[in-house]
């Protein structure tokens, strides 16, 4: 006995199928939602897609193909006279499409009222949070004439005196306002913090505030400098019999306001970089130097040190350290790499150890 056909409820198929014959990707259909704007309709799925084109008739909107293949979706007649799944969309496909919201760029998106559930192989879209406002404060230093008005979208108030306007809890120091500017599309005026929109410009100056603040009657100036952050730079170094070679990786530092001071045993570093980072660090030497002999270069990727030994013998590390160090511990004098890391091809010794 031959199974009844059922006619499959995703947007863009609508076949009849038989369920034990259809296989996982037998049907066709639309992940997305119809978009209608201008006259034209497509799909939000597959606008860009070709042969997806927007269709200006609804005969040409209905067989804009499917762009993602899966499995057909309905349910089988229940026993009870209950309308079904497959009734639902044949009904929905001559009823009017609702609208469901409107996209960045004003284009208007409805839905079929069937929720169709997206492929597997759709990854899911995370929405971009709003971009915080930043709003403008008052600087009470400033003196005002009276009669001014509040300088916020959709507030009339004038200014009567700063115990009333400026410092007071009464009506009178009360700003009911717009947080964000305003919007006009395609006729429509509003704002875009709250939902009313009309069509008369002299309407649209009548929209009540939606948020309660403070008044401002002198916009307070904003500071454009960058807030300092000390970070922390890498330091590499490497050694031969009478210099110490130390590179500290800070990018495009400023040469005329950075400075590196040396000591008989310590070097001071104060390195400012840009968007507001200062490097600011200090070496505490293994063992002394020579401050007047010793260098330094600013370069575009790092700061090269150039450390000048009183003595000329190695040294076990850059810098002191309270840690108990291993009988025989020391690095051999090398020709670059981290934190003095061996690599000479010749050993070189100080006099006093010189073979013989």
């Amino acid at each position: 006995m031959a199974s009844e056909l059922l006619k499959c409820s995703r947007p863009g198929c609508g076949k009849m199928y038989d369920p034990k014959t259809a296989g996982t990707n037998s049907c066709v259909y639309h992940p997305g939602q119809p978009v209608f704007h201008e006259g034209l309709k497509s799909w939000n799925c597959c606008q860009e897609l070709p042969g997806h084109k927007p269709e200006l008739d609804w005969e040409g909107f209905q067989a804009i193909p499917g762009c993602t293949t899966g499995q057909h979706m309905t349910k089988a007649p229940a026993p009870k006279p209950a309308p079904s799944l497959a009734n639902v969309a044949a009904s929905s496909s001559s009823a009017p499409p609702k609208s469901v919201g409107t996209t960045s760029d004003g284009k208007e998106v409805f839905s079929t009222g069937l929720s169709a559930k997206p492929s597997d192989s759709q990854p899911s879209r995370t929405p971009t949070p709003a971009p915080k406002v930043e709003e403008d404060e008052d600087d009470p230093s400033v003196p005002v004439a009276e009669g001014s008005r509040c300088l916020r979208n959709g507030c009339k108030a004038t200014f009567i005196s700063d115990e009333q306007s400026r410092k007071g809890d009464g009506e009178d120091a009360q700003c009911v306002y717009h947080p964000k500017p305003p919007i006009f599309h395609e006729g429509s005026k509003g704002y875009q913090c709250c939902k009313p929109k009309v069509l008369e410009f002299d309407e649209f100056l009548k929209i009540p505030g939606c948020k309660t603040g403070r008044h401002v009657f002198v916009k307070k100036a904003k500071s454009t400098d960058p807030v300092e952050e000390l970070v922390k730079a890498r330091i590499d170094h490497y050694q031969t019999l009478d210099k110490v070679h130390v590179s500290v990786f800070a990018k495009k530092v400023d040469a005329s306001s950075s400075e590196v001071k040396f000591e008989d045993e310590k070097v001071h570093m104060q390195l400012n970089l840009p968007d507001g980072k200062k490097c600011v660090q200090s070496l505490d030497l293994w063992a002394a130097i020579d401050p007047s002999a010793s260098t330094y270069k600013v370069l575009g990727t790092k700061v090269d040190i150039v450390l000048v030994k009183q003595q000329p013998k190695s040294w076990s590390l850059l810098e002191k350290t309270s840690v108990e160090l291993p009988a025989g511990f020391g690095y051999t004098f090398s020709a670059g790499g981290r934190t003095g890391t061996t690599g000479a091809k010749d050993l070189v010794l100080d006099p006093n150890n010189l073979v013989k």
